[in-house]
């Protein structure tokens, strides 16, 4: 070992694969209440969504801004976070979850420069794909914008290519615990994003949609070409590696974790009295 080089600090790793929704969401909210309780290490889960998914932030509104029956007519599944922020949809892509408690020695107070910690994983990722990345520095307040679409404006240190938002990450802090998850998009589809939302008149829809594609950048249109979704996996897994200097041990989730998290799922998640409660 060399001078003044560090032990890497070993988290578990997940890959759920493929699930609905309010699975994925609960499943996310389970493994923080295991790591609150002590019973887990931090957590960095990958997953992906069976059907694609809608997800709405923890205090957004519906009424009025989210096109319920759209989505249904599309087989489109809307679910509520337990985290902040605008609405996202969920279809290719991978999508990545940390977990780990708040007075760990990485992480701050500050929500924002907890995010600035844990999107080292995320800059790292899109290094590692050859794609040159940077941590979004907003010029105006967040979420004044008016708009319901996440990908329309970058927090404070998302990740932007060439100054369009390339990853839409949220947060939430309970029981002692961050949880952070986010949308690595490889591929977008404006008409199904747009199709989702209400607008007062088409003519305003169409001037949102066309004026997103100055806003945010996905994966294959960097490349050029499709990326394999293992390729972005391997990518970001060892990108979170690199970024944060940690570990990573496969985790296999316990019945017992699943169980939770479908009880939770049942409980919660895929109620339309949660999901559409604003």
């Amino acid at each position: 070992m060399g001078v003044g080089k560090t032990l890497e600090e070993e988290w578990l790793f997940l890959d759920t694969g493929i699930s609905s929704p309010a699975f994925n969401m609960a499943m996310d909210e389970v493994l923080l209440n295991w790591h609150s309780k002590g019973e887990i290490p931090p957590v960095l889960r990958f997953y992906e969504w069976e059907p694609a998914g809608l997800s709405l932030g923890h205090f957004q509104k519906t009424v009025g801004r989210i096109d319920v029956s759209a989505a249904k007519e599309r087989g489109i599944d809307i679910v509520r976070r337990p985290t902040g922020g605008l609405a996202v949809l969920h279809d290719k892509e991978l999508t990545y979850s940390v977990i780990i408690s708040e007075k760990h020695k990485k992480m701050s107070p500050s929500i924002i420069e907890s995010y600035r910690v844990l999107s080292q994983g995320l800059l790292e990722g899109y290094r590692l794909l050859g794609i040159s990345a940077e941590l979004a520095i907003p010029d105006a307040p967040i979420g004044k914008t008016g708009t319901a679409v996440c990908f329309e404006e970058a927090s404070w240190y998302e990740l932007e290519i060439g100054g369009k938002k390339a990853a839409g990450s949220a947060q939430t802090r309970q029981k002692g615990v961050i949880l952070q998850h986010g949308s690595i998009p490889m591929e977008m589809d404006e008409d199904a994003l747009y199709n989702l939302f209400i607008f007062p008149n088409e003519k305003v829809k169409l001037r949102a949609k066309n004026a997103f594609k100055d806003k945010a950048v996905s994966i294959n249109q960097i490349l050029g070409r499709k990326a394999t979704l293992e390729e972005v996996k391997d990518a970001f897994k060892n990108g979170f590696k690199k970024g944060l200097n940690i570990e990573l041990t496969p985790y296999e989730p316990p019945q017992q974790m699943i169980d939770e998290a479908q009880s939770l799922m049942a409980e919660k998640y895929a109620t339309d009295s949660y999901t559409f409660y604003r």
